[in-house]
Order: C-alpha cells, then sequence, then structure tokens
C-alpha cells in the first residue's frame, strides 16, 4: 500500500486513464457479454461489517472474503461470506456475522447460517474449503485477526468446530488460504498466509497531526509474520510443519495466495503476494519441503526491480502455450504485474506488452482471477479494486476509495483489451472490492463472479452472454487421490490448442473458485481429447468428449455423470 509518486501521477494526466473512465477498446465485439449485479434478486443480503473507527485499525480495511463451494452435494455451488467485527465497538463486533447461502438451483439462495453451526467470533478475514478427511463433504476453514476456525462438514447443512481437535487454529493476523496436497499422500494439506502483527493493542498514528488527519497505516509500520503450512495427518489432525518445511524462515506480510505446479514437475507449489515486501515463491522438492524461489524465477519483484503491493494473485495460462503464467494485484500508481511462464522454471514481466499496464495504474487492486469468461478458449481478466485509505480524497485529490473492476477481454496471442466499462451493470459500479471468485452459479455453461467489498453489500454478477459459445465442465472425484481431487491437471485439447487447467481450494485474495474446471470450446462440439493428471500420479485419456454439460470423473472410472447445462 503506497503513495504514488507525482511522476506517474503526471502520466496519467497526460494519458487521460482516470479511475472512473476504461480505454475504449481498439476494436468492438459484437454479441457482447454482460454481468449484471444479481444479489438482491437472488437473496444474497450480506452487507460486510467493517468496525470503521476514529481509531484507523488497519484490519478494518482489508476484508472481507468469500467462497463458492457444493457444500451438500446437490451440483449447484453454493456461497459462504466472511463477515469482520470491531476492535473498537463490542456491540458492532457482536452483531458481524458470516453467512452460508444454499443455492437453490432457481437463480435464488437461501440463507442457512443459523442452523449451520457456523458461528463468527474473531474478525473475520478469508475462506478455503476442501475435504480434508475424504468422507465425500467439502470442509470450510475461515481465517481472521486473532485465530482461524475448521468447520467440519457433517452433512445436512451443518458443520462442527474441529479447531481446537485438528490443531489448525493459528494466531496473529491471518489473510488468505488453500488446501492442497503437498506430499501426495492422499489428504489435502493446508496452508495459511499471515499479514502484518497489527491487533487492537498494536496501532501507531499515520497521517498528519498538524491538520488532525489520521489515515490507515502502511504495512512497513508492523512486523511482518510468515505464512503457516499445517500437514494433514490424515486422522482429522493436523502438524504445523513450517519451520521443517521451509515455510516460516522467508516472506511476510502475505495477503494473497495461488497454489499450481508452475514449472509442470508433478509437485504443488505456492505463491504469496506480499504487500510491499518481495513476493514469495514455494517450489516444492518432492520430499516434504519447499524452497523459496522467487527472485531466481523472476516473480519476487517487478521490472524495474523494485517490490509491489501484492494482494490478490492466480496462475493461468493466458497465451495458450501449455504453461501456466501469474497475475498480481498491486496498489495505485504501480500496475497489476502479469508474469509470462518462459519454462525452465522461469518468468519474464509481460506487463506491458499485455496491454494491462496503463488501465491498472490508477487502481488499487485486489481479487482477481483467470477466466474464460465468453467460452471462446482463451483466458480472460477480471479485478476488484478498491483504495485502502478510506479518506483517500483528502490525501490526493481525484483519489477514490470506491473504484470500479476491470474486465480485461484476451485478444488473442498475447494482447488483453480492458472492457469493464461497457461490460453491463456489474461492472460500471464502484464500490470497495475486495475478494473475487469465480463459478458456474446457474449450471448454464458460463462463469459468474463474486465479489465481497469492504463496509458494503457483497455483489454477485451474472454472466449474460458468455454461453453463446460453447462450454464443458469437469467435476472431478478422486480415489488413489484425495477426494475433492485438489491439485489435478485437466488438459483439453479441441482441434490444435489445447487448454490447461487444475483444481484449486483457494486462491486470489481471501476467497476461491468453484472447484469444477471450466472449458470453453468456441463453437466446437466438445474437446477432442481430455487428459486428466492425477495427483496420485495416474493418467487418464478421453477422447470425444461432448460440451453442453457438466461431467463427472471418478478417478479410475471415467465419466460417471452427465449433466447439461440448463438454458
Amino acid at each position: 500500500m503506497k503513495c504514488g509518486c507525482v511522476a506517474l501521477a503526471l502520466l496519467v494526466a497526460l494519458t487521460g486513464v482516470h479511475a472512473g473512465r476504461a480505454r475504449e477498446p481498439a476494436k468492438a465485439r459484437g454479441d457482447r457479454v454482460v454481468f449484471t449485479e444479481a444479489s438482491r434478486a437472488s437473496g444474497v443480503n450480506f452487507v460486510h461489517v467493517n468496525g470503521a473507527s476514529t481509531q484507523k485499525f488497519l484490519v478494518e480495511t482489508m476484508g472481507s472474503g468469500g467462497l463458492f463451494f457444493d457444500f451438500d452435494g446437490d451440483e449447484w455451488v453454493d456461497l459462504f461470506l466472511v463477515d469482520g467485527g470491531s476492535l473498537a465497538d463490542a456491540r458492532q463486533h457482536a452483531a458481524a456475522r458470516h453467512r452460508l447461502y444454499r443455492n437453490r438451483g432457481d437463480g435464488t439462495f437461501a440463507d442457512i447460517t443459523a442452523a449451520s453451526g457456523i458461528a463468527h467470533r474473531e474478525y473475520g478475514m478469508g475462506a478455503c474449503a476442501a475435504d480434508y478427511d475424504n468422507d465425500g463433504r467439502p470442509d470450510l476453514y475461515v481465517t481472521g485477526l486473532g485465530g482461524n476456525r475448521l468447520y467440519r462438514n457433517v452433512g445436512g447443512g451443518r458443520f462442527r468446530d474441529a479447531t481446537s481437535s485438528s490443531g489448525v487454529g493459528g494466531s496473529g493476523w491471518s489473510t488468505s488460504c488453500a488446501f492442497g496436497d503437498f506430499d501426495k499422500d492422499g489428504f489435502v494439506d493446508l496452508f495459511v498466509t499471515r499479514y502484518v502483527d497489527a491487533g487492537a493493542g498494536i496501532n501507531p498514528f499515520c497521517g498528519d497531526p498538524g491538520r488532525q488527519l489520521r489515515v490507515y497505516c502502511h504495512p512497513l509500520n508492523y512486523r511482518p509474520l510468515s505464512s503457516v503450512l499445517y500437514h494433514n495427518n490424515g486422522n482429522g489432525t493436523f502438524t504445523d510443519v513450517s519451520m521443517a518445511a521451509g515455510i516460516a524462515a522467508s516472506g511476510g506480510n502475505g495477503l494473497g495466495v495461488a497454489i499450481a505446479d508452475y514449472d509442470d514437475d508433478g509437485w504443488p507449489d505456492i505463491f504469496v503476494a506480499n504487500d510491499s515486501l518481495p513476493n514469495t515463491l514455494y517450489h516444492n522438492n518432492g520430499r516434504g519441503g519447499f524452497t523459496e524461489v522467487a527472485l531466481l524465477t523472476g516473480v519476487a519483484v517487478a521490472l524495474d526491480g523494485k517490490p509491489r503491493a501484492g494482494m490478490g494473485t492466480d496462475f493461468g495460462d493466458y497465451d495458450g502455450d501449455g504453461r501456466l503464467d501469474l497475475i498480481v494485484t498491486n496498489h495505485e500508481f504501480e500496475t497489476t504485474t502479469l508474469f509470462r511462464n518462459l519454462g525452465r522454471g522461469l518468468f519474464a514481466d509481460a506487463t506491458s506488452e499485455s496491454g494491462l499496464g496503463l488501465p491498472t495504474l490508477p487502481f488499487v487492486g485486489f481479487g482477481t482471477a483467470f477466466f474464460d469468461y465468453d467460452n471462446d478458449g482463451r483466458l480472460d481478466i477480471a479485478i476488484a479494486n478498491g483504495h485502502v485509505v478510506d479518506n483517500t480524497a483528502q490525501v490526493r485529490a481525484g483519489s477514490k476509495y470506491a473504484q470500479r473492476r476491470l474486465l480485461f477481454h484476451n485478444a488473442g496471442g498475447r494482447r488483453f483489451l480492458e472492457e469493464g466499462a461497457a461490460s453491463g451493470s456489474g461492472f460500471a459500479v464502484e464500490k470497495v472490492g475486495r475478494t473475487l471468485a469465480v463459478a458456474d452459479v446457474d449450471n448454464d455453461g458460463d462463469l459468474d463472479l463474486l465479489v465481497t467489498n469492504n463496509g458494503q453489500a457483497a455483489d454477485l454478477l451474472q454472466n449474460e452472454g458468455g454461453n453463446r459459445n460453447h462450454a464443458l465442465e469437469v467435476r472431478l472425484v478422486g480415489s488413489g487421490s484425495n477426494r475433492g481431487a485438489i491439485g489435478t491437471k485437466v488438459l483439453a485439447t479441441v482441434g490444435e490448442h489445447t487448454q490447461v487447467r487444475e483444481v484449486r481450494a483457494g486462491s486470489s485474495y481471501l476467497g476461491q473458485n468453484d472447484t469444477r474446471v471450466h472449458f470453453g470450446v468456441g463453437t466446437a462440439l466438445g474437446a477432442d481429447r481430455l487428459e486428466i493428471r492425477w495427483p496420485s500420479g495416474r493418467t487418464e485419456t478421453l477422447t470425444q468428449v461432448q460440451a453442453g454439460a457438466i461431467i463427472t470423473i471418478v478417478e479410475g472410472e471415467g465419466i460417471t455423470g452427465r449433466v447439461a447445462f440448463r438454458r
């Protein structure tokens, strides 16, 4: 979270790029896909409690999170939203509560929080979900300031607090989290990013005393906290292996996390976006340990050699070369950073050549995702934006706390065009954006979005028109691998082009996408070939897989179910 410099501010003025206006795309596209804000119509009425106070506790401006997961196994993705709380007002803190929404399958959600067993205690931040005990039901982990919670899914829409018995309560200020089977023993482990030591008792004054102007402090005013890795023991308990695995010795100021096998060696690696410190990339050595390689691979800092205020992050093969590239959102006047995977364990800063640089310059980016919103077979990008200083207009004229979202259409090759301003009400609104998550909420074959907003209502963005092209969605179930198939790599070949997806449980900033993998196939009728590389080491290949449906593939059994998209 950094203040912009005069030179860059002048560049913004000269180029005519402002927080409220997007550069027009070079070429208009017919049959434009739009996103409609549908939270109220769908029954999602969550409003985040941030506890904003005159004391300016840093946690007040950083939340909150949310995720998509099918907790009841009915093949309709459900929704969980994390509430914050208050460090200054006990009554306001008591009013905060997390929300669990069940997808009814008719375009609406039912709030079932009261009967779910999920309770709000700590100041909430983020969440991730996976089946840690392989019983067929995804469980839920919630991060926060002062401790985290693990809720075991016991079925029937109910969860049991298993924090104490599992050993994953944690401490300090935890932000994003993600599950992954790092040792490929068939049980998913848990990775938790932590931010800074900034609880109620550590709150320095930042701002201008002469003007009696107090602002939220820069993170470098606090002691950084390292990330935590918990190994799943396979009996309902976890062991903190952060020190032994090489995680605790490096990093700090962690906000976003993304897990992927970036070098295609068969082992899941971990990237952490750090705020104002160099990013960290933990390479999995396959022997229970990790080596921090961000500087060696080229993703620690931006092209100028300086660290950025990393917030959200995601892996995805945007240029179709079969290698997973990396995006990291940053503060205003820093631009979002796009790292292109060159292979051989190396990345190059492709921000300028991709077209992401100038459009992201005026924004403070948080949640982000690679996703194919128009089903043309190329990964696009969405970014949720919002400042971290609520009185930023008093600090810099023209600066906005609430900001619009960005939508980058993949124009082919390695270029993106920013089209958010012309992409419907879901992208036109200005809010204090934080988490961004992706799922096909209505099972119609195109991808919808969730955006959470600090101190404001969450937004559900309905994709309208993305399914004019065809798509295929794949739900994976492990047998020799972990039950949720987390870490499985799927390659879909359509004609001469191959798309790569991985099943992930946790990504971006404080959130998680649907674990079903989605392939847009354009006008094709299906995938010529599907290759599934399971964490167990098994590889399966299917041919002539018809599009237009959600298929279920069980490890070792092939396709066991097919549900046609709703129209």
